[in-house]
């Protein structure tokens, strides 16, 4: 996925499978640009 920005462009990848490590998670949500707790809230 990417989506861009005033600043330029945010690249955040899918993983093709169902479980993700705790780290790929994190590294998603911190590429994101979003704080973790809006992620939780989604």
């Amino acid at each position: 996925m990417q989506k861009v920005t005033a600043t330029g462009t945010v690249t955040v990848p899918i993983p093709l499978h169902d479980e993700l490590a705790i780290g790929t998670l994190a590294s998603i949500i911190r590429q994101s640009g979003i704080l973790k707790s809006e992620f939780e809230e989604q």
